[in-house]
């Protein structure tokens, strides 16, 4: 089993930076790809980026490219999601994600999740 905590989220104005960090722990060698969804209030979980596990490959969503930046540390056994820019539109509560296979924008193909933190971003 493994388990991920997200930390970092918080209340912004629009236009503000916050960095979100991942913490995994228990079966951390059985992680490959790691990715972080978000969900706004009666929204479904949408992906917003992924990455490899040796970090040199990375996707984003149309909506954050440009803005977000996904990193991780494997030493460390942490995911990291930095939010430039920040808009209204980008609040929701963040996940953190796993997979024991590679990286992937698809929700349903993640074998671990956190709990969630929230990021609000007033306008």
């Amino acid at each position: 089993q493994v388990q991920l905590v997200e930390s970092g989220g918080g209340l912004v104005q629009a236009g503000a930076s916050l960095r979100l960090s991942c913490a995994a722990s228990g079966r951390t060698f059985s992680i490959n790809g790691m990715g972080w969804f978000r969900q706004a209030p009666g929204k479904e979980r949408e992906f917003v980026s992924a990455i490899s596990y040796s970090g040199r490959s990375t996707y984003y969503a149309d909506s954050v490219k440009g803005r977000f930046t996904i990193s991780r540390d494997n030493v460390k056994n942490t995911v990291y999601l930095q939010m430039n820019s920040l808009k209204p539109e980008d609040a929701a509560v963040y996940y953190c994600a796993a997979n024991r296979g590679g990286i992937s924008t698809t929700l349903g193909v993640y074998d671990y999740w956190g709990q969630g933190t929230q990021v609000t971003v007033s306008s």
